[in-house]
C-alpha cells in the first residue's frame, strides 16, 4: 500500500456550527413580532432535536428559520429528517427532528458497487459508517469524487482523509 492514495467518504455535521444556528433560531424567536407571547422550545441530544410550540403554523415557521440557519451556516438540509408533527398536549404540537450522521450500510453497499463498477483501478472499502476509497493513480481518486458528488442521495456526502 505504500503507494496507493486514499480517501473517505462520509456523511457528518459539524456539531458546534448546528449549536450556533440553533442559537440563531433561538434568538430570532425571542425577537419576532409574530411570536410574542408563544411557547417555544427547542432542545437538541446527540442524534435528534424536539420543537415544542403552539400550533402547526408556527412549527412550520420554526422549520424554515432552522432551514435558512443552517443553510447559512453551511449545513447540508439533508441532514434533518422532519418527523410528523403531532399534538403534545394543552393546544401545543411537538414535532421530533432527526439529524442524519453516517452512511447507512444499504447506502454505503450502493456507492461501493457503483465505484467497483465504474471505476475498476480503485478499490472501495466499507469502514463502519464511512467508505473508504483506495487507487495507486490520484486522478483517478478525483473521478470518483467528481461522480459520487453527481448523485442525489438522501444523505450529505463528504470527503476526507485525502491523502
Amino acid at each position: 500500500m505504500a503507494g496507493e492514495s486514499s480517501f473517505d467518504v462520509v456523511s457528518d455535521f459539524d456539531d458546534q456550527e448546528m449549536r450556533n444556528a440553533l442559537d440563531q433560531v433561538r434568538r430570532e424567536v425571542q425577537q419576532r413580532y409574530d411570536f410574542k407571547g408563544v411557547t417555544f422550545e427547542l432542545t437538541q441530544a446527540k442524534t435528534e432535536l424536539v420543537l415544542l410550540t403552539d400550533d402547526e403554523f408556527r412549527a412550520k415557521a420554526i422549520r424554515d428559520l432552522i432551514e435558512s440557519k443552517a443553510v447559512r451556516r453551511s449545513l447540508s438540509l439533508k441532514i434533518f429528517d422532519w418527523g410528523k408533527i403531532e399534538p403534545a398536549g394543552g393546544d401545543k404540537v411537538r414535532e421530533h427532528i432527526t439529524l442524519r450522521r453516517g452512511l447507512d450500510e444499504d447506502l454505503a453497499r450502493k456507492l461501493s458497487k457503483l465505484v467497483r463498477d465504474e471505476f475498476p483501478k480503485v478499490k472501495p472499502q466499507i469502514q463502519g459508517d464511512a467508505l473508504r476509497v483506495f487507487g495507486k493513480n490520484k486522478d483517478d481518486l478525483q473521478r470518483v469524487i467528481a461522480r459520487l458528488r453527481e448523485l442525489d442521495e438522501p444523505v450529505a456526502l463528504q470527503f476526507t482523509n485525502y491523502r
